[in-house]
């Protein structure tokens, strides 16, 4: 069951990479990120003719969430039960037994912002709401565009990128910190101990071409499914293609249950 995750920038630009890169890579579920999409505008009808069954959430020009799967999605749950957000940043669905949450966490502008502290309200709701999920689904995958990147080895300067700058702020790592000790394991850290692997690159100033990134897509997998993760990875493939997303997908492969 290979489960991966994509900030596609802009679906509406992305569908042809979209298109290109599930042929090629074959993913069975995806979770897709800033689709920028408003609901009655979102392909679905073109991606079952793909194979892939979908569900979303959407609103105009920001934001927005989507879950792709081969086989049924059930159990549709959109936004945080409770916590009050006009931002379409989060969807889960259950796949084969598997629970599946796809993030699209708050990018939080600078530290000490009202963005900012929006971004710690929102993953400390996100933290309460995973905890009674892996009460539920002691099965679960959260993955998405964390807009975090969890230590220094995830970033390609750690002088600039500290404990002051966002992204990497003390209060954004330690709110990622709180939901590993849930019982989540970071699904490429089970596989890859090198640093300088990224998910993310700035358009600016030839980012990728220079290799200047962070990886901050992350695919989590619970205590019960650690033992089942086979291969995780960044396909950094469709951020070579023509008009881009500054993100490359983030997946983890798990073993049939």
């Amino acid at each position: 069951m290979k489960i991966a995750s994509w900030n596609v920038n802009s679906l509406n630009v992305r569908l042809p990479h979209l298109e290109q890169w599930l042929a090629d890579f074959a993913p069975d579920v995806v979770g897709i990120q800033e689709t920028k999409l408003e609901d009655h505008k979102f392909p679905d009808t073109r991606l079952l003719e793909l194979g892939y069954r979908n569900v979303f959430a959407g609103q105009k020009t920001y934001n927005g969430v989507a879950l792709l799967s081969r086989d049924p999605i059930e159990d549709v749950q959109i936004g945080i039960p409770g916590f009050e957000d006009e931002q379409k940043r989060v969807i889960a669905g259950t796949v084969n037994g598997v629970r599946i949450i796809n993030l699209y966490v708050v990018n939080g502008q600078d530290v000490g912002t009202d963005k900012y502290a929006y971004k710690l309200r929102w993953l400390a709701a996100v933290h309460d709401w995973i905890a009674a999920e892996l009460q539920k689904h002691p099965q679960l995958v959260v993955m998405g565009d964390f807009n975090i990147a969890p230590d220094a080895r995830d970033v390609y300067d750690p002088a600039v990128w500290d404990e002051n700058h966002i992204l990497t702020s003390t209060a954004e790592r330690g709110a990622l910190q709180k939901l590993l000790e849930l019982g989540l394991h970071d699904g490429f850290r089970l596989h890859n101990e090198d640093g300088g692997i990224f998910s993310w690159w700035d358009y600016r100033a030839a980012g990728f071409r220079r290799d200047l990134g962070l990886r901050i897509d992350l695919t989590l997998v619970s205590d019960a499914l650690k033992p089942r993760a086979l291969a995780s990875g960044i396909d950094r493939e469709p951020r070579t293609w023509e008009r881009p997303s500054d993100h490359a997908p983030a997946w983890v492969q798990l073993a049939q249950g």
